[in-house]
């Protein structure tokens, strides 16, 4: 008989449906992905889930941060031959 089995209750609709409004508030939402990636007390689940999150948010930042620089210098490449002096 296998007892992490015996004792593990899945998350409810419920739990996740609070979950998902909690990670909707600004601020708090990022704060509480941070507490149930790396605190203790979090289910298994929401646990994994939030590690999960946290590494597509980085993923998404890091790709937001090059897409943009690449745009401000296709935009300085494009105006730099305009002159302001008259």
């Amino acid at each position: 008989m296998d007892l992490q089995n015996t004792f593990y209750t899945p998350m409810t609709i419920g739990d996740w449906i609070i979950t998902f409004i909690i990670t909707y508030v600004p601020i708090v939402g990022i704060i509480m992905l941070f507490v149930w990636a790396f605190g203790g007390n979090a289910h298994p689940s929401k646990k994994t889930w939030a590690q999960a999150t946290l590494i597509i948010f980085a993923v998404f930042i890091v790709l937001g941060i090059l897409f943009m620089g690449i745009i401000i210098s296709m935009l300085g490449a494009a105006f730099s031959g305009y002159s302001s002096s008259y």
